[in-house]
């Protein structure tokens, strides 16, 4: 029998254990869950059901390329444009965008090798009801169904996937915002002329006079009416929403997008990385669902769904027989639910199931919420994973070899204090007998964080300290982080003004944020030109004090906003 000491021990432990970890979990408060972030607590609670969606089958256009066909939103009358492709390697590609914006939408550049080469689409057959397209081999075609809108793509009787067909395509349009000072002038224009058009009509009839003040008070309900669901929209988060200390306006109004991805056959779907959970990806009913953001998550929790510092839009849906993939082409904000309608089954209920004979096939639902830009999914046919990661490979190209210096032991943290502190950790590998190809240097070896540049007394002399490590055979790597401090006295600042580079806030200006340096600039590199100027200032003429074959600058595009902040 264990002593009391004993015991004690193990309590101690265990509280030990329990204090520990609520020390360096993760501080939730900083990151948004689906119902802080508006657009995705406005879509979610959209429920299944009858799409407002229509197809309006007389815009078709089928060229030997695409085909295009108009959808219309019967609640609110705006239009969008389908467009749908037939890509060489089975791949089938949807996009879906307001038929006339107020201003361009955004759409992903950059990210395709080249514009996908297409295939002939021919026309199987039409009626009021849809039309049916061949998607090349005679098994296997797209249906298009027109109201509600649906697309099914079939191989034989199989259905692979459909689109919409839990009606959860949502789509926000652009518009420009009705304020209370419009408001307020319109109704006082209407009030002088009411007041004009009585003095003129005196003579007129009492019943003409009644109904006209009956038109008034009709008109003045509806702006009423009007106002109010106005002013409920913008406490919805639809125009301006507020996360901790955070604003953000929307001049143009919501605009996220939505749709619905319906799996049959399926009951595993792997992939949208990056989160620390399994490989199977769960069911999201109970739950937040996956988030697609990418941050600085110093502390995750395991087998969560939150966001971490990677996002790939891309999941795989695998089953005995065949493997499809979804890749959702949006880089803004996005939520993916996942059901199931055999999550929670065990694997005895499966087999009963399988003993008695029960229809219901397993299904897998899957639906992709952004917060802005466009619907633009590539909809790869498989049928095997390794079809589905060839055509993934051939949109957004192959890994590249890395460098075969990147092979080689790396030592880095966070962070080395100093010359004197480097010294000593280079010195220790060798009094050990380890060997190491790069010392890392992280941001503490910078001027005030400004990039590009050395601390004038934590590192004086910096040619020698380089110039020690190359003697041993070694390198040496210093991080440049995307954010740039705003300081009229930095010359890097001072040049990503000038050329305009910086990502601009709503009114046009240079956005400024919060991070390691303080008050800081992001350049914009979604730009070639930022880009192409930015990789210029590794240059070994640009870059102060780097020794050519010796120091190796490198660019880290960490967390767009800064460390523990959504």
């Amino acid at each position: 029998m264990a002593s009391f000491t004993e015991r004690m021990a193990c309590v101690f432990v265990l509280w030990l254990a329990v204090c520990l970890s609520g020390t360096w979990a993760v501080d939730k408060g900083n990151f948004k869950t689906c119902d802080q972030s508006s657009f995705c607590k406005r879509q979610r609670a959209l429920k299944p059901g009858e799409s407002p969606y229509r197809a309006l089958l007389e815009t078709m256009e089928l060229t030997n390329t695409r085909l295009t066909l108009q959808l219309i939103n019967d609640n609110n009358k705006v239009r969008l444009l389908l467009e749908l492709y037939r890509l060489q390697g089975n791949i089938t590609r949807v996009k879906i965008n307001e038929l006339k914006p107020l201003k361009p939408r955004y759409e992903v550049p950059d990210v395709l090798i080249r514009e996908p080469p297409t295939e002939p689409l021919s026309l199987l057959s039409q009626d009021e009801n849809g039309v049916v397209l061949s998607l090349g081999s005679e098994s296997q075609r797209v249906i298009v169904s027109a109201q509600p809108f649906r697309l099914d793509i079939m191989e034989g009787h199989e259905v692979l996937m459909s689109l919409n067909s839990r009606g959860l395509l949502a789509f926000e349009h652009l518009r420009m915002r009705k304020d209370t000072f419009s408001y307020k002038v319109t109704s006082t224009v209407a009030s002088v002329w009411d007041n004009i058009k009585r003095v003129f009509t005196s003579q007129a009839e009492p019943e003409a006079e009644k109904k006209e003040e009956a038109d008034a008070a009709n008109q003045a309900e509806t702006a009423k009416e009007e106002k109010e669901a106005e002013e409920e929209k913008v406490e919805d988060g639809m125009w301006e929403e507020t996360f901790k200390s955070h604003s953000d306006g929307k001049p143009n109004g919501p605009s996220a997008v939505s749709l619905d991805f319906s799996l049959p056959g399926v009951e595993h779907v792997y992939g949208i990385p990056e989160h620390a959970d399994t490989l199977r990806l769960k069911t999201t009913d109970n739950g937040d669902p996956y988030r697609l953001y990418n941050l600085d998550v110093f502390q995750y929790e395991l087998y969560n769904p939150m966001a971490l510092y990677g996002a790939v839009p891309v999941m795989l849906a695998h089953n005995a027989q065949r493997t499809t993939g979804i890749f959702w082409l949006n880089a803004a904000e996005t939520w993916v639910d996942i059901s199931s309608n055999t999550a929670g089954k065990t694997v005895f209920g499966k087999m009963l199931d399988y003993v008695q004979g029960s229809s219901e096939t397993p299904q897998t639902d899957v639906r992709w919420i952004s917060e802005s830009g466009i619907i633009d999914v590539f909809i790869m046919l498989g049928p095997t994973p390794k079809d589905v990661f060839s055509q993934y490979a051939s949109l957004t190209g192959t890994q590249s070899f890395p460098p075969l210096t990147s092979l080689g032991y790396h030592q880095c943290r966070w962070n080395y204090n100093d010359q004197e502190d480097v010294q000593a950790v280079d010195a220790g590998f060798d009094e050990h007998d380890i060997p190491y190809d790069f010392i890392w240097l992280d941001i503490e070896h910078t001027d005030g964080k400004r990039y590009f540049t050395w601390d004038p007394h934590k590192f004086a002399t910096p040619k020698e300290m380089l110039q020690g490590i190359m003697d041993k055979k070694r390198k040496m790597v210093a991080i440049v982080d995307p954010h740039i401090k705003v300081d009229s006295n930095y010359k890097i600042h001072n040049e990503i003004r000038s050329r305009s580079f910086y990502i601009k806030n709503k009114d046009g200006g240079d956005y400024e944020g919060w991070c390691w340096p303080g008050s800081a600039g992001y350049p914009d590199f979604t730009r070639a030109d930022m880009r192409a100027w930015w990789a210029s200032m590794f240059a070994y003429d640009q870059y102060e004090v780097s020794i050519e074959s010796t120091s190796h600058m490198i660019s880290i595009l960490a967390g767009a906003l800064c460390h523990g902040f959504d």
